[in-house]
């Protein structure tokens, strides 16, 4: 007779390959690439230079990727969900012109800023419902509303223009003032940005969103709501791309009908370079928010080296390109990582004994 036994021995975790652990080290590290770029640009210029690094030249540093940053992280979350909102420069263009209306009226600022918010938040739920619920692809849905609120935005305005003189000198102050070097827009851009990491990170509805583009049909089945959270990440980027717009207002004074034209493919740029997937489910607002600080320091760089600024749009493209590239390495090494894996002992083990 034999008895059968099971062998309840604790089985070791198997160790994870050297190739999935170099994997994981470069997709911690590709926000710190991107910020080391971005040192070395600042050293070279600061080099050549001297008076580039001054308190008001870091004030413009700033002040140039303020508006960048808020839009790019509105367009960061959407990106996670594998879509994209090409219509962002024409919601900051209405939402800024809005703003300025409002002001040139006699209201006030507090209300200017809530009317630029609000009418961003529609323009994003409008985009959410459409790709969400409609089911309707999301390039095709955003290019379409880029034309609508660019059409609506120019019957409008017209030949119309809002200038510094028509606005209250405390709101063009605290588009150009601050702390010393630091200035209020980008201090409200900071606390924007650190507010959506946290949410992205320590809440279950901004972990979902890296799932949902990681894999939607895995998600779904998971019991995640997609089209819920598909909706949110587009209201939530309308409405800071409406903040961005009266934040473009108080750091410029000027606005008419051309504003925000072609600001979108910036916004895209500076989300990809900073590390976020454009296939979704990988990066950062942070990363997101260094690779707008990256794009926007190249306008100030060139012209502080003697070089051309007709050059900024070529290097913005090689930039895109650069992180492109880098995504489609870094998936490569994923999934030769995944296949030389080794695959898990068993967790029993069948025993003979011999019996009377």
């Amino acid at each position: 007779m034999t008895v059968t036994t099971r062998d309840d021995t604790p089985v070791t975790e198997v160790p994870r390959s050297s190739g999935t652990r170099l994997v994981e080290r470069v997709l911690r590290m590709r926000e710190l690439a991107v910020l080391a770029v971005f040192l070395v640009m600042i050293a070279v210029t600061q080099a050549g230079n001297s008076e580039f690094l001054s308190e008001q030249g870091v004030k413009d540093l700033l002040l140039n990727a303020t508006i960048l940053v808020l839009v790019a992280t509105g367009q960061s979350l959407v990106v996670l969900t594998r879509n994209v909102d090409l219509s962002v420069g024409s919601t900051l263009g209405i939402s800024a012109f809005a703003a300025g209306t409002w002001l040139h009226g006699g209201g006030s600022a507090a209300v200017a800023v809530l009317l630029a918010v609000l009418l961003g938040t529609g323009a994003g739920l409008l985009n959410g419902l459409l790709v969400s619920l409609g089911q309707v692809p999301a390039l095709v849905v955003t290019l379409g509303t880029l034309y609508i609120v660019r059409g609506v935005d120019s019957l409008w305005v017209g030949s119309r223009q809002i200038t510094a003189a028509d606005l209250p000198d405390g709101f063009v102050d605290f588009g150009s003032g601050g702390i010393s070097a630091v200035p209020w827009p980008a201090l409200v851009a900071l606390a924007v940005l650190v507010a959506t990491g946290y949410c992205l990170k320590h809440f279950g509805g901004g972990r979902e969103l890296y799932a949902l583009g990681s894999s939607p049909e895995a998600a779904r089945l998971a019991g995640i709501p997609v089209r819920r959270r598909i909706l949110t990440a587009y209201t939530v980027c309308g409405a800071l791309a409406g903040l961005a717009g009266a934040m473009y207002l108080a750091r410029f004074g000027n606005v008419d009908s051309g504003t925000g034209t072609g600001y979108e493919l910036t916004v895209v740029s500076a989300v990809v370079v900073g590390g976020v997937a454009f296939t979704g489910g990988s990066g950062s607002v942070y990363g997101a928010a260094l690779g707008a600080l990256l794009l926007t320091s190249v306008n100030s760089v060139l012209p502080a080296l003697g070089v051309s600024s007709v050059w900024v749009l070529a290097i913005n493209g090689v930039l895109l390109l650069l992180a492109i590239a880098a995504d489609r390495i870094v998936a490569l090494r994923v999934a030769a990582a995944l296949k030389k894996k080794p695959a898990p002992r068993r967790t029993a083990m069948a025993k003979e004994k011999p019996g009377a």
